[in-house]
């Protein structure tokens, strides 16, 4: 029974060792878990330059260097617009006389000569207009032929002077009165010579009819108020494009100044104008300003035809140019290579600009004149990529 007893005491003793070391253990691990609680120290992968080019030194010769040129010249600015009627040249055609139309001649966007008959109205006032000047008429003739016979009467001493005196002054009234009804015509389009109750409406100049506020129902027996802009006519020999220029640009326009239009539908026949106005308020939304270019209308000009305009500054400035294969089109971007010591290239992005004489490109920024390039930029990016 002894050696049993002493058995399990020493196996008792052993599990206690145990469960006190995994004891020991388990606060080791949530003193370690209780830590300061920061992250462990970050790896730092060292990433090559992309843009940095190595060249084995016997292919250096391949890829010969060229330097920049210097050129002087002026900046463009481009604003787009709208070719627009000159409201200086535009006619509105108005007859003041109300009634019915019942004629029209011309429709919207045709071609009118300066009289060429628009349209017919039949107007009641043309008829009493005409009412009052026959009348007139008639007054005048018998106030003349008395101011006559009393003149005949006061030279033989059968009148006093007073009397012919009132004589004079009937015909001068009847006079007056005959005048006015002759005016009355004129202003509501009528002819004298021949009365009628219908007036023709003619065209006041040459042009365009840009605005018709009349229709064929008018001729139906709607009536046409007298006050109504029937027509506008618009001599488009000279038009405006007018362009949004943002407010940071307006201090490189001036009054006078020339600028070259481009039009959408006509891009290989630009045209040429001048700076006739620059907007006094600007568009709060767009933070744009209007500016008014007098173009001379070559023919095929139309209103609301979208246009660029070309501004040209007065100032030159300096910018590098370098030949055309020295730049490389990459993901939508320009790229030129500069040497970056011993057999190395470093691809520097540039803004270009226009191309020049003897198929050089211009750099408006990125390097400078003087600085030297790779002369072939796809050769050189197709070796460092092999």
């Amino acid at each position: 029974m002894i050696p049993q007893i002493h058995c399990k005491r020493r196996r008792y003793a052993a599990v206690f060792a145990l469960a006190a070391w995994g004891l020991i253990g388990l606060a080791g691990c949530m003193k370690q878990d209780q830590g300061n609680g920061a992250p462990p120290p970050a790896q730092v992968v060292q990433v090559p330059d992309m843009n940095l080019l190595t060249i084995d030194q016997n292919d250096l010769p391949k890829f010969p260097l060229v330097t920049a040129d210097r050129v002087e010249l002026a900046p463009e600015l481009n604003a787009t617009g709208t070719v627009s009627p000159d409201v200086s040249r535009e006619v509105p055609v108005i007859t003041l006389a109300n009634g019915r139309v019942v004629d029209i001649k011309v429709r919207l966007g045709d071609d009118v000569k300066k009289g060429q008959l628009l349209f017919r109205v039949q107007s009641p006032d043309i008829t009493s207009a005409f009412d009052a000047y026959l009348k007139a008429v008639n007054d005048e003739q018998h106030a003349n032929k008395a101011d006559i016979r009393a003149q005949d009467l006061f030279k033989h001493g059968a009148i006093s002077q007073a009397m012919q005196e009132q004589a004079d002054d009937a015909e001068r009234d009847a006079k007056a009165d005959l005048d006015a009804a002759d005016q009355q015509l004129q202003i509501l389009g009528a002819d004298k010579n021949h009365p009628s109750s219908v007036v023709d409406v003619h065209a006041p100049i040459s042009g365009v009819i840009i605005a018709q506020n009349i229709t064929n129902a008018a001729a139906a027996g709607v009536s046409l108020s007298g006050s109504a802009t029937a027509f506008t006519i618009a001599d488009l020999s000279q038009v405006w494009v007018l362009c949004d220029v943002y407010e940071n640009d307006i201090p490189k326009l001036q009054l006078g100044q020339e600028a070259v239009i481009k039009l959408n539908a006509y891009p290989d026949r630009p045209v040429r104008g001048k700076i006739s106005d620059i907007g006094p308020l600007l568009d709060p939304q767009l933070r744009t300003a209007k500016v008014r270019i007098q173009v001379a209308n070559p023919g095929f000009l139309r209103l609301g035809m979208f246009a660029t305009a070309i501004f040209t500054s007065r100032k030159t400035e300096a910018h590098a140019a370098v030949p055309s294969d020295a730049v490389l089109h990459l993901h939508d971007r320009d790229w030129v290579f500069v040497p970056g010591g011993g057999n190395r290239f470093r691809r520097t992005q540039v803004r270009t600009g226009q191309m020049l004489s003897g198929n050089r490109q211009l750099i408006l920024s990125g390097i400078n004149p003087g600085q030297q390039v790779v002369a072939n930029a796809l050769m050189l990016e197709t070796a460092g990529s092999q």
